[in-house]
C-alpha cells in the first residue's frame, strides 16, 4: 500500500516534500500527486509522480475535474494514506479518500499564521480528516492539532560577508496573476552596476525592464544559483524561503501586498515577520530595500538540522500515532 502526497506546486510543494521525511507513523513507500512545473519535474526527479490538471485560487470547476484523476489515481496506486499541504488541490482526494475509509493528514501551510485558508476551512467540513496547524496559536480544542513546523528543520548562524554584493538570485515565486514590478524597479534602482544577477520572474511582466528574465527554473537550477550567490532576495513566500534555507542562504524577503495588488491577501507581510522573528530571514518592504540591507542578510546563515523534531501524526480516532 501507498502514502499518497497532494499538494499544489510552489510553497506548497516545497514545505510537503520538506515535512514527509519528519512524518512519525506515516511510512512509504510514497507518491506524488502535483502540478507539471519545472519545480515538481526537477524536485520530484526519480519519484513516483502522477501530475494532475492546475487548480488555481477560488477555482471550483479544476477542483471538480481533478475527481476523475484522484479517483484513477487512488486506485492505481493502491493508496491507503493521504497527505498534504494544500492547497484546492487536495480536495477531491480527500473527498474520495475519507468516502474510502483512508488515513488523511492536511497539514495547513505555514504561510496561515492566524488561521486556515479557504481550503483549510473546506477540508474541515470532511468527517475523519486529521488537521494539523503550524502554529501553536491557533491549534487547539481537539479541532487542529500543533505538531510542529516546517522552520523547526532549520537553524541561524552569522557568517562571513562579501566584501561587496556581486551576484544575486531575485525570486518572485510562481503565483499566477499576480505580478511584483515594485521589487524589481527597486532592485534596479539600487543594485550595483557590475552585479550579476539571475532573475525568477513568475508572472511579473518584464518587459521595458531591461533584464534577461526567467519565468520559471528548474528547482535544482535555481537552488543552486541560490547556493552560490552573494544574496538571494525573494518575495516572501514559504517555498522560496524554503529553497534559500536548504542551501544555507539567509534571504532578504519583501512580502508582496494587498494594498498594490500584488497578492490576495496580506499573509507574506506575516510570513516575513515570522521568519525575521526566528532569525532565519532579513524582512524589508520594497520601497524600503537597500543595498545595506543586502549586506546583512548576507552576513547570516542558515543550517539544516541533522535530526529535526518528528512530526508526530494523529489516527484516524485523534490520538497520537505510535
Amino acid at each position: 500500500m501507498t502514502t499518497l502526497l497532494v499538494a499544489s506546486t510552489g510553497g506548497h510543494l516545497k514545505q510537503l516534500h520538506q515535512l514527509h521525511g519528519r512524518l512519525s507513523g506515516v511510512s512509504g513507500p510514497f507518491s506524488w500527486a502535483t502540478f507539471d512545473t519545472p519545480q515538481s519535474r526537477s524536485l520530484l526527479a526519480g519519484e513516483q509522480v502522477d501530475f494532475v490538471p492546475f487548480v488555481g485560487g477560488r477555482d471550483p470547476a479544476n477542483v471538480a475535474r481533478n475527481l476523475a484523476h484522484a479517483r484513477r489515481i487512488l486506485k492505481a496506486r493502491e493508496v491507503d494514506t493521504l497527505v498534504s499541504t494544500g492547497s484546492a488541490v487536495a480536495l477531491p482526494f480527500f473527498a474520495l479518500g475519507r468516502a474510502r475509509g483512508l488515513t488523511c493528514h492536511y497539514i495547513e501551510s505555514a504561510a496561515r499564521i492566524e488561521g486556515p485558508s479557504v481550503t483549510g476551512r473546506m477540508i474541515r467540513r470532511i468527517p475523519g480528516v486529521n488537521r494539523y496547524a503550524q502554529y501553536a496559536s491557533w491549534a487547539g480544542d481537539g479541532d487542529w492539532a500543533f505538531r510542529g513546523s516546517v522552520f523547526e528543520s532549520f537553524s541561524a548562524r552569522t557568517a562571513d560577508p562579501p566584501s561587496a554584493i556581486r551576484s544575486v538570485v531575485v525570486s518572485l515565486g510562481s503565483y499566477r496573476g499576480y505580478g511584483f514590478p515594485r521589487l524589481i524597479r527597486r532592485l534596479l534602482e539600487i543594485l550595483p552596476a557590475d552585479a550579476e544577477v539571475l532573475w525568477q520572474t513568475g508572472d511579473t511582466d518584464t518587459s521595458g525592464f531591461g533584464i534577461e528574465a526567467h519565468e520559471a527554473l528548474p528547482e535544482r537550477e535555481l537552488t543552486e544559483a541560490m547556493r552560490a550567490a552573494d544574496v538571494v532576495v525573494a518575495h516572501a513566500g514559504v517555498g522560496a524561503a524554503l529553497a534559500a534555507f536548504e542551501v544555507g542562504k539567509c534571504p532578504l524577503l519583501v512580502p508582496r501586498r494587498l494594498a498594490q495588488g500584488e497578492h490576495v491577501d496580506d499573509h507574506q507581510i506575516q510570513i516575513a515577520e515570522e521568519l525575521a522573528a526566528r532569525g532565519l530571514a532579513v524582512s524589508v518592504d520594497a520601497d524600503e530595500l537597500t543595498l545595506e540591507r543586502l549586506l546583512e542578510a548576507s552576513a547570516k546563515a542558515v543550517d539544516v538540522r541533522a535530526d529535526p523534531p518528528p512530526f508526530e501524526t494523529l489516527d484516524t480516532r485523534g490520538v497520537t500515532a505510535s
